[in-house]
């Protein structure tokens, strides 16, 4: 293994701390202008890909996060020579030695799967720790595993490892039961090195999918449909070195235009793609935000009164799951009750007690449907944070509560934010990390 990894927090990305806690206090509307980073959804089966070439792959535009740098870790524990210099990754994958993720690298990013299809596709055999379970919900990896039994592959679970092996990936049908990213971008890999031609019906149609496949054609590989519920990949022998852009985070670009919203603020969203974030644009217009798109930015000015909306999530292009918390923190304020559905993860609403803590009126039906009651104030608390966006609505939530809001448990946040309180901050937000 060789890589200079081990500066990465050497370069200005923020190193977490389990113990660091973020604390916010009530201000005013936000102003000014943010820069979106890249995607860390997109970056991480982009960063993987390099597994199925030879040589040097360029990435720009890579976010500096907890996560990236788990992925880019495990790529070293394989055998790859990882480079990072700012936002520009250089992976270069000759030589694969290894072909075991381990559990100490799996446990903390359920992404980790994704280096299976690419490792069986390339050396004929992958060992990959079994990722376990998500405070969000159960995310099993069953369609990834008949996906590739169905190219052919011989898969065994044994000591809480999936083993794979085949001579050579075969071409197939593969009919998703439902649709899965993970398992599209995953198969999507096997399938550019497999022998002849694999479908993928209903797949995943999310933006990062695009810019997987984008990133594979460079490479040579023979894709058609990425973007529709049917992927058609022709299998070559080998891939060649690419270079790439890392999507902006449209997340990212989503949770400034919340605060901006419920702040009643006046904010210009740069470096984003308006046309992957077409649903939570819908939406905020709903809550009565102005909203003036451009090419690459999106102007959010917020309304005097935040109006109830309803929500279901739903894959893409509906409106994300990924977006719910942050949304359900701006409607606590709202004028009225609005109802959300979540259908994607069936834990999605533990931050709800969290909320209810600084004041929200938030009831529970169920596991996936959650009717919220506009309040005229919330009030600064202790809170924790259960996962990634979790945190994001808490810190929202403290943008606009009365007092002082702390945050506990921000790594979740550093999995997902480069440097969310830094930017707020440039904005007029009160905020601050307190390192311990």
């Amino acid at each position: 293994m060789a890589t200079d990894i081990g500066n990465f927090f050497k370069s200005g990305h923020q190193k977490s701390n389990p113990m660091d806690k973020i604390v916010v206090k009530e201000g005013g509307p936000l102003h000014g202008h943010v820069r979106v980073s890249g995607s860390k959804n997109a970056a991480l089966p982009v960063l993987v890909s390099s597994l199925l070439v030879g040589g040097k792959t360029t990435f720009r535009n890579v976010p500096g996060l907890m996560d990236i740098h788990s992925i880019l870790s495990l790529l070293g524990e394989l055998g790859a020579t990882v480079h990072r210099n700012g936002d520009i990754v250089t992976i270069d994958a000759t030589t694969i030695d290894c072909v075991e993720a381990p559990y100490d690298l799996v446990r903390k990013m359920r992404a980790s799967i994704l280096v299976l299809g690419p490792l069986v596709a390339r050396m004929g055999r992958a060992k990959v720790s079994m990722p376990g379970g998500c405070a969000i919900g159960d995310r099993p990896i069953d369609l990834h595993l008949k996906g590739l039994e169905a190219m052919g592959a011989t898969i065994s679970l044994e000591h809480g490892y999936v083993e794979a092996s085949a001579h050579r990936l075969k071409g197939a049908h593969i009919i998703f039961d439902i649709v899965s990213v993970g398992a599209t971008e995953n198969l999507m890999m096997a399938a550019t090195l497999a022998e002849g031609v694999t479908t993928l019906s209903n797949a995943a149609q999310e933006p990062e999918i695009i810019a997987l496949a984008d990133v594979l054609c460079a490479m040579g590989a023979q894709i058609k449909g990425a973007g529709t519920p049917e992927i058609t990949i022709t299998g070559v022998t080998e891939l060649s070195p690419a270079e790439a852009d890392i999507i902006p985070d449209r997340i990212e670009a989503g949770t400034f235009m919340v605060a901006a919203a419920m702040t009643g603020g006046d904010v210009v969203v740069d470096a984003c793609e308006p046309k992957h974030m077409e649903a939570t644009l819908k939406k905020l217009e709903e809550a009565g935000a102005t909203l003036e798109v451009g090419i690459d930015s999106v102007r959010v000015i917020g309304p005097k009164t935040i109006k109830s909306v309803d929500i279901r999530t739903a894959p893409y292009p509906g409106f994300p799951t990924d977006m719910q918390a942050q949304f359900m923190a701006m409607l606590t304020r709202a004028d009225g009750t609005s109802v959300i559905h979540e259908t994607i993860f069936e834990n999605r609403f533990i931050h709800v007690s969290e909320l209810k803590r600084m004041g929200a009126e938030i009831g529970i039906k169920g596991k996936d449907v959650a009717t919220v009651n506009g309040v005229k104030h919330l009030s600064g608390a202790p809170v924790m944070a259960s996962d990634l966006r979790a945190s994001a609505s808490l810190i929202l939530s403290g943008l606009v509560a009365e007092g002082e809001t702390i945050v506990n448990r921000v790594y979740h946040l550093d999995r997902g934010y480069e440097h969310i309180e830094t930017k707020l901050r440039g904005l007029g937000a009160t905020i601050k990390r307190v390192k311990e």
